[in-house]
């Protein structure tokens, strides 16, 4: 198959400085390279990947000049922009469990954790604050040592 991996996903948002938060504060994203084009953005790394041009490019709405990006990505409604639409989420693969759990709650954000039968995967969902729905999936021996270690509770 000519597909070897997700380059990258985009999110078209209204608030382009919340998403940048959210992508850099809470899941620890970089922010890099951008080329110039005619509308708000922002480009975001993982760190080594900057050949790859990126995981989260972050599209803003200009809505005194929307000409460049109507121009370059098309007109979309801009009542469609939260949710995930018919894509349900997008996952990452992740470590640091605690110091995830840790920087959602100083952000105020909420989450829900499930560990994955038979697979050893424990995976966190959030929202990004376009209302995309984002899944972390941390080795479950991490979700594991941590109840271990917290007499059986998480805050």
């Amino acid at each position: 198959m000519p597909i070897s991996k997700l380059a990258h996903f985009s999110v078209r948002t209204t608030d382009i400085e919340a998403t940048r938060r959210f992508y850099t504060g809470i899941l620890g994203f970089k922010e890099g390279y951008r080329p110039a084009f005619k509308f708000p953005g922002v480009w975001l790394y993982r760190g080594g990947d900057e050949a790859d041009y990126g995981v989260v490019h972050i599209i803003g709405i200009d809505k005194d000049d929307p000409s460049g990006l109507t121009e370059y990505l098309g007109e979309m409604d801009e009542s469609s922009l939260h949710g995930s639409g018919a894509i349900d989420h997008v996952a990452f693969l992740a470590t640091d469990l605690a110091d995830m759990r840790r920087r959602l709650k100083e952000a105020g954000l909420e989450c829900r954790e499930r560990t994955v039968p038979d697979m050893g995967l424990h995976q966190v969902f959030m929202e990004d604050p376009s209302g995309v729905t984002i899944e972390l999936n941390f080795p479950a021996a991490e979700a594991l040592a941590d109840v271990v270690q917290s007499g059986g509770r998480h805050d």
